[in-house]
């Protein structure tokens, strides 16, 4: 067992007129991914509707702030009991046998055009080992390809555009491996989410996003940007892309200040409780295969989305 305490501030100052916010900063909760305390404050005397989405059980906070300055706080410590697999055990689900929430996550979507990577995917991975380890190829071509930048890429870069440029941030890694497993019908989603142990010279601690591919009944965790240890990642939200998945969205004219987010491993040998650290098993955090949810519902049009630069 995981068990990992963290903070996230995030600060705005609000111009004339009251502007309205959704935070995806709370922790999800799944049968692996439990919370132990949870603490969400806004400096503005203003109230807020909290609700999850049933779709992937993405957690929102919404509320409208009056001008001047808001400051939102979300503290949580959250236990994580990986199921671990032998990645040899592992294999891919034909599509004539994938329970109909997966089937969302191998059509295109808006930052991952797999239908335009179909020729590029067969060509480097159809022929290789069905399963496990070729997901886990496409996540090492993407890695070695692509180059971390700070400031890359912006809100409308797509996976084509990453695959072009060969630049990005954790979201482009994640949207560029995504759409390489879709084209060869491997469905596979997008997760934000906190990381532990990333290495200090990427920058301060941010909010980070990842993969998880849909592999013997189960999601199973990829870090295509190679900053993370997978058993570190702690979940927020889930869905086709960061386009889903952002965690404020913001209506009316906001300045917004960098998040400031704290995370640290708590160690208990006695009781089972590790710190994070790398392995080669396979690792998912989403809970057992009959617990997976449907396909997600409409989202209200965007006015600006905040998303991780990491």
């Amino acid at each position: 067992m995981v068990k990992l305490k963290f903070r996230i501030e995030l600060n705005y100052e609000v111009a004339d007129h009251p502007s309205d916010f959704i935070f995806n900063v709370h922790a999800a909760e799944t049968r692996r991914q439990s919370l132990v305390t949870e603490d969400f404050l806004v400096s503005q005397p203003v109230a807020v509707s909290l609700f999850t989405d049933p779709a992937h059980g993405n957690r929102y906070a919404r509320l409208r702030a009056d001008p001047g300055k808001l400051t939102v706080r979300y503290d949580a410590t959250v236990s994580i009991t990986h199921h671990i697999a032998s990645p040899n055990s592992v294999e891919e689900v034909p599509i004539a046998q994938l329970p109909a929430e997966a089937l969302a996550y191998i059509y295109p979507s808006r930052y991952c055009e797999s239908d335009r990577l179909h020729r590029l995917a067969v060509t480097e991975f159809g022929g290789l080992r069905s399963g496990y380890w070729r997901v886990r190829a496409i996540q090492d071509w993407v890695h070695r390809r692509t180059r971390f930048v700070s400031g890359s890429s912006n809100a409308t870069t797509s996976a084509v555009d990453t695959l072009i440029e060969q630049v990005g941030v954790c979201r482009d890694f994640a949207h560029l491996m995504i759409a390489l497993c879709r084209a060869i019908n491997i469905p596979a989603r997008f997760v934000t989410g906190i990381d532990y142990g990333s290495d200090p010279a990427f920058g301060p601690t941010d909010f980070h996003a990842y993969v998880e591919a849909f592999l013997g009944g189960r999601w199973y965790l990829f870090d295509p940007s190679g900053m993370a240890l997978p058993m570190g990642l702690i979940r927020l939200g889930t869905g086709r892309d960061a386009a889903d998945v952002s965690f404020a969205t913001i209506f009316g004219a906001v300045k917004a200040g960098p998040p400031l987010i704290t995370i640290e491993g708590i160690e208990d040998a006695h009781n089972g409780i590790v710190l994070p650290f790398a392995c080669v098993d396979a690792l998912s955090s989403d809970g057992d295969p009959t617990t997976q949810r449907s396909t997600a519902p409409a989202r209200p049009e965007r006015r600006e989305m905040a998303t991780s630069d990491r």
